[in-house]
C-alpha cells in the first residue's frame, strides 16, 4: 500500500520506519529542506519515560498568577485575539484537577512504556548514531513541599510499573556529583534509573539513512510545502503541494503545530495549540563538572541533557503564537540557569540557541488514530513528549494503516 507521511520532525520518521518496516510503499513530504529541523532539531534530549506527567495539575493553578507575572518564569502568556489560544488556555485549566491528572498519567505511561520497549528494540536493531545513552534521570526540588508532593506521585507511579527511588540531598549528590556545588538548595530529590537520553536530530537523520538503503527505500520529498488536503466523500484523495500532488492510499499527519491549519478546512480541529519552548547547546568544558545523569530542575523547569561533548539545556513554555523566532530576554533567563546550576561544566563563550513550537493538547495527551476520513491518521499533539512518546505513536500508526488494532489501547487519544 502506499502510505504518505505529511512531516520529518520525530514524530513522522518514527511512522515512516514502522510503516516502511511493514512492507508499505511510504513517501515523506517535508517542507524544510531536511529532516528533523523544526522542533524536533534541539529539543531537551531526555527520553523520559516515567516522566509523563501533564503540566496541567492540581499544584499548577496556584502558581499561574505569579508565573504570568514574572519575566523569568517557567510559563508565560502572551494574549492574543485568537479564539483558538483562548480555547486551549480555558480547557487548560479546566484539566488542572487531580482525577484528570490522575487519568492522563496513566493513559502516557501505557503510551511511553511501550514506546521504550520499542526504542530499545529500534536501537538494537538498526544502526543508528545519535549520542544515545541509558543514563538514568534525576528531578531535584529545592522545597520540602515541593518534594513530599514528589514522593506521593512517585508511590503513585510505582503502581503502575514505574521504578523510582526518593534521595535525600546527599543521596541527589551521590547520583551527580556536578551537583555539589548547589547541595544547599536542594531539598531532595526522585531518580529513575531507567531513563534515556539522546540527540532527537540525529535520530531523525539516522532513520532517515537506514530508510533510504536497502530494498523498497522510502521516498523523501523535501522542501515541499503541503498547501491542502483534497478529498472525496470520505476518503483523502490527494495532497496539494507548493511543487505537485502527492496520491496515495493512506496519510499520515505528523506535521506538529501547523497540523491544524491543514485540518481545520476539512472539518477537523484538534485542540492544539503550540508552547513555545528554548533550549541551549553548549561544548562540555569541564567534564566532571557537567551532569552524567539527565537533571530536571523541578522549580525552574529546566532540563539538562548530556549529548557527546554537548550539554544540552531546555525548557520555558510561551503561549504566544505561531512563530518560532528566539526571544532574547527567554534566552538569557535559560543561561542565567545554566550558570547558576553548571558553572564550570559548560563554555558559555560558545552557546548555540534555539526555539520550538512544542505541538501541546490542553490535556496534555497527544492525539492519533483515525479521524472523519477513512484512510487518514493522525499523529499530532505530543507536547514535550515527542521524542519520548516517537517509536510508540509511529508504531500505532503502522499497524493502523495495515488494518491491524494497536498493541495497546487507544482510549484518550482518539479525536472526541
Amino acid at each position: 500500500m502506499k502510505v504518505c507521511v505529511l512531516g520529518a520532525g520525530v514524530a513522522g520518521m518514527t511512522s515512516a520506519y514502522f510503516l516502511w518496516r511493514a512492507g508499505h510503499e511510504v513517501t515523506v513530504v517535508e517542507r524544510n529542506a531536511g529532516v528533523g529541523l523544526e522542533t524536533s532539531y534541539a529539543n531537551g534530549g531526555q527520553l523520559s519515560y516515567s516522566y509523563v506527567a501533564p503540566l496541567a495539575g492540581p499544584g499548577v493553578l496556584p502558581k499561574l498568577p505569579p508565573w504570568l507575572m514574572r519575566r523569568d518564569s517557567p510559563l508565560r502568556f502572551s494574549p492574543r485575539l485568537d479564539y483558538h489560544q483562548w480555547r486551549f488556555c480555558i480547557q487548560f485549566v479546566l484539566a488542572c484537577s487531580a482525577s484528570q491528572s490522575a487519568l492522563t498519567t496513566r493513559r502516557l505511561l501505557r503510551l511511553s512504556f511501550y514506546s521504550r520497549r520499542l526504542m530499545h528494540e529500534m536501537v538494537g536493531h538498526e544502526t543508528l548514531d545519535f549520542d544515545y545513552v541509558k543514563n538514568g534521570k534525576l528531578v531535584f526540588y529545592s522545597d520540602e513541599a515541593s518534594f513530599r508532593g514528589a514522593v506521593a506521585t512517585m508511590d503513585y507511579q510505582r503502581s503502575l510499573g514505574c521504578e523510582q527511588e526518593a534521595l535525600d540531598r546527599d543521596g541527589c549528590v551521590a547520583i551527580e556529583p556536578a551537583l555539589s556545588h548547589i547541595a544547599h538548595e536542594i531539598a531532595g530529590g526522585i531518580y529513575t534509573p531507567s531513563e534515556d537520553a539522546g540527540d532527537c536530530y540525529q535520530f531523525c537523520r539516522s532513520l532517515e539513512r537506514v530508510m533510504r538503503s536497502g530494498p523498497n527505500p522510502v521516498r523523501f520529498e523535501l522542501d515541499t510545502q503541503v498547501t491542502a488536503l483534497l478529498h472525496d466523500g470520505r476518503s483523502i484523495t490527494s495532497v496539494e503541494t507548493n511543487r505537485h500532488p502527492v496520491a496515495a492510499d493512506s496519510y499520515v499527519v505528523t506535521l506538529g503545530a501547523q497540523s491544524v491549519f491543514l485540518l481545520r478546512p476539512v472539518g477537523i480541529d484538534p485542540s492544539i495549540y503550540p508552547l513555545k519552548g528554548y533550549s541551549l547547546t553548549l561544548p562540555i568544558a569541564n567534564g566532571s563538572a557537567a551532569p552524567f545523569v539527565s537533571i530536571t530542575d523541578h522549580k525552574r523547569k529546566v532540563v539538562y541533557a548530556r549529548l557527546g561533548e554537548e550539554l544540552r539545556v531546555a525548557g520555558l513554555a510561551d503561549i504566544t503564537n505561531y512563530r518560532n523566532d528566539l526571544d532574547p530576554e527567554r534566552i538569557q533567563v535559560l543561561v542565567k540557569q545554566a550558570r547558576d546550576t553548571f558553572p564550570e561544566g559548560a563554555d558559555f563563550s560558545h552557546i548555540k540557541t534555539w526555539c520550538g513550537l512544542r505541538p501541546a493538547t490542553p490535556e496534555g495527551t497527544p492525539v492519533l488514530g483515525r479521524t472523519r476520513y477513512d484512510n487518514l491518521l493522525l499523529n499530532i499533539g505530543h507536547g514535550a513528549l515527542g521524542f519520548t512518546l516517537a517509536c510508540g505513536c509511529g508504531k500505532i500508526m503502522a499497524d493502523m494503516a495495515s488494518g491491524r488494532e494497536p498493541e495497546i489501547s487507544l482510549e484518550g487519544f482518539t479525536l472526541g
